[in-house]
């Protein structure tokens, strides 16, 4: 692993060209642009402030990486603001979608603008360090208004948290896509009650997805990630036809960890995550084209 500075790097500026060629048609479904802040400015309420992340460095990347599509979703330093994800989704003939953070003062007039744009989805954050409290009859207020636009809703909270969320989850009146499997600890093993809260949350609601990502927000080890690879290989393969992949990037708010993540490495992880042509197609193809494209 080479050490890369990441108050001087957001991404990394030249990352490895991965062994595992994905399968034709295959999605980045979880990924970012931040600004230009220049152009875009950043939510002045942000928690951080990144290194800017346009567009066109997130559609060289894909090509590079060798995916053919993207879900682009909107990341707390903008906010409420989402200028530069529809910006994005508008340049990308048509090869981008995005989830869209929306407050209850939203118009339907601009609601079906984001559709329009590619928008397919908004995201309701519950990570305590990144954003600030919203009520739930707001969000769900917002839940019922996106649900005949056919959107769904992600969701990224910490595993310690579902105990307390899964009521409002299952409350809501669209698909929900959790993000990152609910961050679990790696650390407790795939036996702890807090991953197998997540298994069952899944086994007993046919709506909820899972994106099996991030494993360098999640691992103890550090690059490969294998300590991540059990956990995201059984809801893989528990749940094949609602799992997602992404890749993150350009990584926000991960100077903590030391090092900035190599793009090509993440990819290398899928074949451990998913090892069959057969899950590996459904993660990347199948799933997202099924979510997003429909």
């Amino acid at each position: 692993m080479t050490r890369i500075d990441p108050k001087e790097h957001q991404f990394h500026p030249s990352p490895s060209k991965p062994h595992f060629v994905p399968p034709p048609g295959a999605v980045d479904a979880h990924c970012h642009v931040f600004g230009p802040g220049d152009v875009f400015p950043y939510a002045a309420q942000r928690k951080y402030t990144p290194k800017d992340a346009p567009k066109e460095k997130l559609f060289a990347l894909r090509d590079f990486l060798g995916f053919s599509r993207n879900v682009i979703v909107q990341a707390t330093c903008h906010g409420q603001d989402n200028r530069a994800l529809v910006d994005a989704l508008k340049a990308s003939n048509g090869l981008a979608r995005g989830v869209a953070t929306v407050g209850p003062e939203i118009t339907d007039a601009e609601l079906k603008a984001m559709d329009a744009a590619g928008v397919r989805g908004v995201r309701f954050n519950f990570v305590k360090r990144l954003v600030d409290f919203t009520p739930r009859e707001v969000l769900t207020e917002i839940a019922a208004r996106i649900a005949p636009l056919g959107w769904h809703v992600v969701v990224y909270f910490e595993a310690a948290d579902l105990a307390e969320l899964e009521p409002f989850f299952t409350s809501l009146p669209t698909d929900v896509v959790v993000d990152h499997m609910g961050r679990p600890e790696v650390g407790k093993g795939v036996e702890h009650p807090d991953f197998r809260r997540f298994l069952a949350f899944m086994e007993n609601n046919p709506n909820v997805w899972s994106k099996v990502s991030c494993p360098e927000r999640l691992s103890i080890a550090g690059p490969p990630y294998d300590d991540v690879v059990p956990f995201a290989r059984t809801v893989v393969e528990r749940f094949a036809d609602r799992v997602l992949w992404g890749t993150d990037w350009p990584h926000p708010n991960m100077n903590m960890i030391g090092y900035v993540p190599d793009d090509g490495l993440l990819v290398d992880v899928i074949p451990k995550i998913a090892p069959t042509p057969e899950l590996q197609h459904m993660l990347l193809v199948d799933n997202p084209m099924r979510l997003y494209w429909r």
